[in-house]
């Protein structure tokens, strides 16, 4: 049996944690930053976990991660 691939771009998006949940990275933190406030960028900087929703398309992506 083959080995099963992971989707290139999820992996680079999600990381799993300890809890067995996957974190995810926030938008809007790349360019036109002169305008958002030193409170808004710090919190977008921040880890986020994904939605229960999303837990099971993420892990079929991630069949290893």
């Amino acid at each position: 049996m083959p080995k099963m691939k992971s989707n290139s771009g999820a992996a680079k998006r999600f990381k799993r944690n300890a809890s067995g949940g996957y974190k995810r990275g926030q938008s809007h933190l790349r360019h036109i930053l002169t305008k958002k406030s030193s409170k808004r960028k710090r919190q977008l900087g921040e880890m986020l976990e994904i939605h229960a929703n999303d837990v099971r398309m993420v892990r079929r992506m991630l069949p290893y991660g």
